[in-house]
């Protein structure tokens, strides 16, 4: 069995080895080998060296699925259907026009509607009309893009005055196979909604 002697280089085998008690780091004469200071530091004292984590912080995978999120609905949007967005565009368009000549008819007491031109009446590049407005109070006769297909569902044309209250009345505005209804309560404005 071998001693280990003070002042010796090689360690005994229980971890520890006898030196002459020395400054602040001497403890009843027994210190351990520089290799295990370095990792436990002073009492109360977290760890120097600590093992790198393997995993993904929370941060980082909120971020991803952040990025994630985003990529999709961007690419959702680019997918759009383009007649779907233009025969969306055209009836969000009709109907603040008609809500627009509505409030002129109820502001001059004028009796005034809106009607869609049949195909073989369309001259002069016209495709709907306002009618019984003033001539200095001039709205679009023509769609933006495209000729939107126009039926008023139970009359020929849409009354828009004098009275505040017009009665119930439906647009369906059609392009290609997609499908779009204008309506209102008759004091509600118009509104626009899928067809259903």
């Amino acid at each position: 069995m071998r001693t280990s002697a003070v002042g010796s280089s090689e360690p005994p085998a229980h971890g520890y080895m006898v030196r002459p008690p020395r400054g602040r780091n001497a403890v009843r004469g027994l210190t351990r080998p520089a290799s295990q200071r370095a990792s436990l530091g002073r009492p109360g004292e977290r760890p120097m060296h600590r093992a790198k984590s393997a995993g993904f912080t929370l941060i980082e995978l909120l971020v991803v699925l952040t990025v994630v999120a985003i990529s999709v609905a961007m690419v959702s949007l680019a997918l759009r259907d383009p007649v779907d967005a233009q025969l969306e565009r055209e009836a969000e368009r009709l109907a603040a026009l008609l809500e627009m000549a509505r409030a002129e008819a109820r502001a001059d007491g004028l009796i005034a509607s809106w009607a869609p031109l049949p195909a073989d009446q369309q001259g002069q590049g016209a495709q709907f009309r306002f009618a019984g407005l003033p001539k200095d109070f001039p709205l679009p006769s023509r769609w933006l893009g495209d000729p939107v297909e126009v039926l008023v569902i139970g009359a020929m044309r849409v009354q828009l005055g004098p009275e505040p209250f017009i009665g119930a009345q439906r647009i369906v505005l059609s392009l290609g196979e997609h499908r779009r209804v204008l309506a209102t309560d008759g004091l509600a404005p118009f509104s626009v909604a899928p067809d259903t």
